[in-house]
């Protein structure tokens, strides 16, 4: 079998979070601080050019490799192993049921057959992966097996990347798994995780907004959506003459002319909260549930100014940022202030680097 790269298993530490989206890079190293404490050492980003990365597609492997490694420098971390993640959109879950106790080789043997029936692509072109979850329901001698299949050839392009910047690729985790693993322990708190409640995840991109909505630690449905932050930056270009990658930098640091909030931020504020919206429908038309106890929001576009408000307001629903940092202690080289302004961007950094921990 030939493996996804530790998708399910245990790590090897100490690694770091490496999170290549289509517009940056992000790294995030943690700690384990004692006493069941997480200390967040370093964390740092690096942009990308436009078309580099194109949903999810590595266009250009030697200009991401170069951005991170730029980011590694930055960081100051030492670490070179990194865990790093795979687009929702190029793995293939499935959740099979098989006997219970088969041996090792067996279980092998059995997971790829079952592949075979799932997965459109000649086995000798995907990378699998398997997860053994536990007894099945109602049936004592069968057990539950999470199957994950990617194509190799998208695994073998984030692995060259590590290598290019002098990186070992340890772990390869699906994004929507690690921003998940990064929500949870948010959400659980000291108190640890609250029964029956439903929480609604948007993760608003740069092309893309990827919904997931969870209860009781489990994905009960996913979707993605074609809206993201490069409509506003689109809006600042064609507004102000800029081009793209300097409109990009300009709305970062919220460099802009003063008429961008009252001219340009509203239209673009108005259709995400319609986007969130049309989302809950789907939700509630295509699923049992008819209710969603609290919506989150990260991501690169989270932090823009009135966003939570016009969401809470149309959807009449709790909404508040992610910050996947909460409740960790702080490393002496980390700028708390820098980081209240970027926290939601490093969700699903943060959720890769937590794979150091098992």
């Amino acid at each position: 079998m030939i493996s996804l790269g530790s998708l399910f298993g245990p790590s090897s530490p100490p690694l770091v979070g490496l999170d290549i989206s289509t517009s940056s890079v992000r790294l995030v190293e943690l700690a384990d601080a004692g006493k069941g404490e997480l200390r967040l050492e370093r964390y740092a980003s690096e942009p990308l050019a436009r078309g580099v990365v194109v949903d999810g597609n590595i266009e250009n492997i030697e200009a991401v490799s170069d951005a991170v490694l730029r980011v590694w420098k930055k960081s100051g971390t030492r670490i070179k192993h990194v865990a790093l993640g795979m687009p929702p959109a190029a793995v293939i879950t499935k959740k099979i049921i098989l006997p219970a106790g088969l041996a090792e080789d067996q279980l092998e043997v059995q997971v790829e057959s079952e592949a075979s029936q799932y997965i459109p692509f000649a086995l000798d072109e995907v990378s699998l992966d398997f997860d053994v979850i536990g007894m099945a329901a109602n049936a004592p001698d069968d057990m539950e097996v999470m199957l994950a299949a990617a194509r190799r050839e998208k695994v073998e392009d984030r692995v060259a990347i590590a290598e290019a910047a002098g990186l070992a690729a340890t772990v390869m985790d699906i994004e929507s798994y690690a921003a998940r693993a990064a929500l949870e322990r948010v959400i659980a708190g000291p108190a640890g995780m609250p029964k029956d409640r439903v929480h609604a995840l948007f993760q608003i991109g740069a092309q893309a907004t990827h919904v997931s909505v969870l209860q009781n630690g489990e994905t009960i449905y996913e979707r993605e959506q074609p809206f993201g932050g490069i409509q506003l930056t689109q809006d600042i270009v064609r507004s102000y003459g800029l081009s793209f990658e300097e409109a990009e930098a300009r709305k970062r640091a919220g460099d802009l002319p003063d008429n961008w909030r009252t001219d340009l931020l509203p239209p673009f504020l108005e259709n995400a909260a319609l986007e969130v919206t049309r989302a809950i429908q789907f939700f509630f038309t295509s699923t049992p549930y008819t209710r969603i106890d609290q919506i989150w929001l990260a991501g690169g576009c989270a932090m823009l100014p009135g966003l939570i408000d016009i969401i809470a307001g149309r959807t009449r629903i709790p909404t508040a940022l992610v910050t996947p940092f909460q409740g960790m202690q702080m490393g002496p080289a980390v700028r708390e202030q820098q980081l209240r302004n970027e926290a939601p961007g490093y969700l699903v950094a943060c959720g890769l680097a937590l794979r150091r921990f098992g």
